[in-house]
């Protein structure tokens, strides 16, 4: 194959320039974010571009490049996520989650009162279970973070 034939083939097929754009799209904006969310378009792509050049119909393309992209983000990401993430250090609210606290303030949900000190910060807050009440100087467990309140349980003699 000649480079006119070639620059004719690509000229008269514009399937093989947008498959390459989606390629080269994809991987920018995964370098960009590193979300693992967007290389798996390329590898969907690069699946159309090659029936593309084979002389795959355009709805083949198609449907290869969304087939192919969904299953390597459903087979492939929860795997690549916990190979490369892994050193992922939790920040801000994520890193009071499952820290003890000490009850500064009586948490009362039915009184709307609460107050706990976690890691040397005061937090507004409210027991897990509705009716319960949680004494001044009792350890707690943060469970979740709601807005600016932390939900917390009483820590059990093992925890």
């Amino acid at each position: 194959m000649t480079d006119a034939t070639l620059f004719s083939d690509i000229s008269s097929n514009p399937m093989l320039w947008i498959w390459v754009v989606i390629i080269a799209g994809s991987i920018i904006a995964e370098i960009a974010t590193l979300g693992l969310t967007t290389i798996w378009f390329a590898g969907g792509a690069a699946v159309a571009l090659g029936t593309s050049i084979a002389g795959g119909s355009i709805w083949l393309q198609i449907i290869l490049f969304i087939i192919v992209s969904v299953v390597l983000m459903i087979l492939i990401r929860p795997y690549a996520k916990k190979r490369f993430n892994n050193r992922r250090v939790a920040t801000n609210v994520d890193s009071i989650l499952g820290q003890t606290g000490i009850v500064i303030n009586e948490i009362d949900n039915l009184q709307s009162q609460g107050l706990v000190k976690i890691g040397g910060q005061e937090w507004t807050a409210r027991s897990m279970y509705s009716g319960e009440t949680i004494a001044p100087g009792e350890e707690v467990i943060v469970d979740r973070v709601e807005g600016v309140k932390v939900i917390v349980r009483k820590k059990e003699g093992g925890e």
